[in-house]
């Protein structure tokens, strides 16, 4: 191993030991707080543009497998590590954790104290930022940094869309996606409910999503500033009140945008699968798989949401009512569309990786498509 470090944009510094791909890279640093899952998490197409640095001081125990992806490349820019293991002695490996980011050329550095790191961020902010050899000086490096560009206003969704529509046959309802970035296990969730799906480009239009002919419309997750897909949120606005509509965690955010709602920021986002949320019209408390960024603003454009009682905004389409709370920080969770068939959540139900407390809701939201 050859000696590398992380530098954050604001100047900190992090050293180690490069461990996998070589050469530079920059991207917006973030956190993941599961103890399971890197294989899942850094093949996400949610994490496009990111460098993940794992919470759990243990990475690569299980090695590698084809089950476990979750698109099909890697989609994370770097990793950053405690502890890295490139064990494959497990029954369901099919290879080395560090030898596949080196196939797959993505960078990767152990050795770092990563709860400082963690602590950083969490008090700063995700910000960009970088792993180098350490024979690059910190101020070639910092310039590097600053030519990353912000995730604030950054559509990645072009970069994992797939060029053109996938097909799925099946016997049940025809689910037709909206392609920002969607996961496998979401796509292997709606093909066990036995789903006819459908996923097209992000760029597809209304008019193409109709000619369709969808019993549901699904709005996938993915990377990037919501706030820079007005060319989605325009088409989905359009198909609002046409046909239902569902969406998961980009997916959420699109929707509560096209019928009116604002998005914003989150200081260090949410990554992980340890995250409680309270499913309001139940009253039950799942333990949920986050992956995001930004959030819905409350109905008086506020971060989270104070009040114990129901909570609801006054769209362009009719009340949307609260339908899920973050308990870590009351952040909005997921709606309910009363007045046109409409409903989100915005952690992963699908979890890939993470607990499985939530996958009812793709049973509800298919009752959408028979309402």
């Amino acid at each position: 191993m050859n000696a590398g470090y992380v530098l954050l944009e604001d100047g900190t510094r992090f050293d180690g030991e490069l461990c996998a791909g070589d050469g530079a890279v920059t991207g917006e640093v973030v956190f993941n707080t599961a103890m399971t899952g890197y294989q899942e998490a850094v093949t996400d197409p949610s994490y496009a543009g990111q460098i993940i640095t794992f919470t759990y001081p243990l990475i690569g125990n299980y090695g590698v497998s084809a089950e476990a992806m979750e698109s099909d490349r890697v989609q994370a820019r770097a990793v950053i590590m405690r502890d890295a293991h490139n064990g494959e002695d497990v029954a369901s490996a099919e290879g080395g954790w560090l030898d596949w980011l080196a196939d797959n050329g993505i960078p990767a550095i152990s050795g770092v104290d990563t709860r400082a790191l963690v602590r950083h961020i969490r008090d700063g902010g995700a910000m960009r930022g970088g792993i180098f050899p350490a024979e690059l000086s910190e101020a070639g490096a910092g310039q590097r940094i600053a030519a990353e560009p912000a995730m604030a206003g950054a559509d990645l969704a072009r970069d994992v869309t797939p060029s053109e529509p996938l097909r799925f046959e099946g016997d049940g309802p025809h689910v037709v996606g909206i392609d920002t970035g969607i996961k496998l296990s979401i796509v292997r969730q709606l093909r066990e409910r036995d789903c006819r799906l459908t996923l097209l480009p992000c760029t597809a239009s209304a008019a193409s999503v109709l000619a369709e002919d969808p019993d549901l419309v699904f709005l996938a997750n993915g990377p990037g500033d919501p706030a820079a897909l007005d060319y989605v949120v325009d088409n989905v606005r359009e198909l609002v009140g046409k046909r239902p509509l569902f969406g998961i965690c980009l997916g959420h955010q699109l929707l509560c945008r096209a019928v009116g709602l604002q998005t914003y920021k989150l200081p260090f986002g949410h990554r992980g699968a340890n995250h409680p949320v309270k499913d309001l019209e139940t009253g039950r408390i799942d333990i949920t798989s986050q992956n995001h960024g930004f959030a819905v603003s409350g109905p008086g454009g506020e971060p989270g949401i104070e009040a114990d009682e129901p909570v609801r905004w006054e769209t362009d389409f009719g009340t949307a009512e609260l339908s899920h709370l973050n308990l870590y920080d009351r952040t909005v969770e997921g709606l309910v569309l009363r007045d046109v068939p409409g409903a989100t959540v915005q952690y992963h139900p699908e979890a890939g990786p993470g607990p499985h407390d939530a996958r009812y809701l793709f049973d509800r939201f298919l009752e959408l498509a028979a309402a």
